[in-house]
């Protein structure tokens, strides 16, 4: 059975492990072509990997291949807290023992599902052992999830009020509404999310011409000519020759993957991919390696493994190697080193597939995501992917690359061939916020949202370094992962939030490492400056009755000096200083 795709990393300071670049060694051939001693990036020899104080670096990239500094920073965990994690769960695992026990003696309600006496010798349908985290620690923190929204979820919303009886098992709703509540978890990167202005009106117009289902496929009645300017507008905001829309960002990802790759098939993932890549890999029927998360001496030892070794048994030379990453990895807030992957799949002769489901609209000078932010040229990706379920404020997801692989996708995906095609007006919605991006409304509306975003950022990321919390990722990335770590923190977080009226996200184990939960902020271009210091002073506060400021490096200079919308990532690359150090 193929590693798991989605499994935590223990090593996550993969930043750590430094890839120079080296001269060509001697050449030597090898099984199926291989040149030996010929590593494109090669870790130093004198310093050996280790974990805690590489993590505690505020590690600054930047190689001939940038063109811009690379920030990213991820602290280690102190110890103590990392102890008391582990007794916090095992305290838990203890109580939801004894609690199955009074639930089998009929001591305590049970409303888990399991089978009727009569089914007693049937194959059971629900493994009683898989489900004991739920029902005993994730439902205690239950209420914190799914909570209801009766307004636009922009900067602010509305939420339902509701209550539990039973321990978070069932919920009534109180009839009240909780009002304007700050949003700080939405993917809403440049506030598209809205009901009134042009998108919302040319949303309406469309409703009105096409109404809002098609109830066809694409291949069958299904194709309307607005499906076709979407598909060519993508393609030029992109910078590729064709590309295809489909209806579901998640299915773009599952059912396109089996379509590229098959048996005899290498794909190399990184190991925090999204869930629909890690799905789209094992329904390919490929073989799947899994390297370090951003880790570029792991993903090239696997490329040279896989040329020596060549296939299992066989050893005959993979017929496809391709390598799956992704723009912004939206639990860690960090960015894909891309012009390396990109350096690496040139020389090993590999395939890049790349989702941009969070970097598309939020990166980059114009808005062209994770190619756009390093200046990169788009047709060094062969596989461009992203969605419009975050930055367009729509739903859905995209292809884009070469003609040839467009038409073939059109003729062998299951998105396309078996799926119903996108509503008329989500698809309008979407032409408009792109043409807003792109700036072909003939206002600069789309470039002030890029430079909101991008000062937002900055701002947040820095204060919250200032008060003493430990965040994780890119200095640039708008997700904003801050670190919680014990479970009992993880439903009182949130619900201290909630009564200071923000609106938060709050993750742990198996979304995240058992060590490692955290509260993730997404910044939008709708939050005004406001709106960001009522939210960190919240923070600040709950921070500090949790005790949750674990940084032992609050009093680090911040590298971005006074904040001004001068430093912000939408800098043209000409104005962006080409090096930089590592500072401890």
């Amino acid at each position: 059975m193929p590693p798991s795709m989605t499994e935590s990393s223990a090593n996550k300071l993969v930043n750590g492990d430094v890839c120079h670049r080296t001269a060509n060694g001697k050449k030597s051939s090898g099984r199926n072509g291989f040149v030996k001693n010929h590593c494109l990036f090669q870790q130093p020899q004198q310093k050996k990997y280790r974990r805690p104080s590489e993590k505690n670096n505020h590690v600054v990239r930047s190689t001939s291949l940038y063109n811009r500094p690379f920030v990213e920073q991820f602290e280690e965990t102190p110890l103590l807290v990392a102890v008391l994690t582990y007794v916090g769960y095992g305290i838990l695992t203890i109580f939801g023992y004894l609690r199955d026990f009074l639930r089998n003696w009929g001591v305590e309600n049970c409303h888990v599902a399991r089978e009727r006496d009569e089914q007693k010798d049937f194959v059971p349908l629900y493994q009683d052992f898989e489900n004991f985290y739920t029902r005993n620690l994730y439902m205690r923190i239950r209420d914190n999830w799914n909570r209801p929204i009766c307004s636009v979820p922009g900067a602010k919303m509305d939420l339902v009020e509701r209550t539990s009886k039973d321990y978070n098992w069932t919920f009534e709703h109180t009839g009240k509404v909780v009002k304007d509540v700050i949003n700080m978890g939405s993917y809403n990167y440049l506030g598209f999310a809205e009901n009134t202005g042009r998108c919302a009106d040319n949303a309406t117009g469309s409703t009105h011409k096409y109404g809002v289902g098609v109830g066809s496929t694409r291949s069958e009645m299904g194709n309307l000519d607005i499906h076709e300017e979407l598909e060519q507008l993508v393609a030029r905001f992109l910078g590729v020759e064709s590309s295809m829309a489909f209806g579901m960002g998640f299915a773009t990802n599952s059912m396109n993957i089996p379509a590229l790759a098959g048996k005899g098939c290498l794909i190399l993932s990184d190991e925090l991919n999204h869930a629909s890549l890690a799905l789209g890999a094992r329904l390919s029927g490929a073989t799947i390696r899994v390297f370090k998360h951003n880790n570029m001496v792991s993903l090239e030892k696997l490329l040279r493994d896989a040329i020596v070794h060549g296939q299992p048994r066989t050893h005959r030379p993979w017929k496809k190697m391709l390598i799956l990453v992704e723009g912004i990895y939206s639990m860690e807030g960090s960015i894909v080193r891309l012009p390396e992957v990109i350096a690496l799949k040139k020389h090993y002769k590999a395939y890049l597939y790349l989702d941009e489901a969070h970097s598309i609209g939020a990166l980059g000078p114009r808005g062209g995501g994770v190619v756009d932010y390093f200046g990169l040229d788009p047709k060094d990706v062969d596989i461009m992917m992203g969605t419009f379920t975050k930055s367009f404020g729509a739903a859905g997801g995209y292809i884009g690359g070469k003609r040839e692989l467009i038409d073939y996708l059109r003729s062998h995906s299951h998105s396309s061939i078996y799926a119903t095609a996108m509503s008329p007006p989500v698809s309008q919605q979407i032409i408009t916020s792109m043409k807003i991006i792109m700036g072909e409304d003939n206002t600069t509306l789309g470039a002030e949202r890029l430079k909101q975003l991008s000062e937002n950022t900055t701002y947040f990321r820095r204060k919250l370094r200032e008060m003493g919390f430990i965040i994780y990722g890119n200095n640039d990335s708008p997700v904003v992962p801050m670190m919680l770590y014990m479970p009992a923190k993880i439903g009182a977080f949130g619900r201290e939030m909630l009564k200071r009226n923000i609106g938060t996200v709050v993750v742990g184990f198996p979304a995240t490492p058992i060590i490692e939960s955290r509260a993730r902020f997404c910044v939008s271009a709708a939050h005004t400056r406001d709106m960001l210091d009522t939210a960190l002073e919240a923070i600040s506060e709950v921070g500090d009755v949790l005790q949750l400021k674990y940084s032992r490096h609050h009093d680090f200079p911040s590298s971005l000096g006074p904040w001004s919308s001068a430093e912000s990532l939408l800098l043209e690359p000409s104005h962006v200083k080409p090096s930089c150090h590592i500072t401890n």
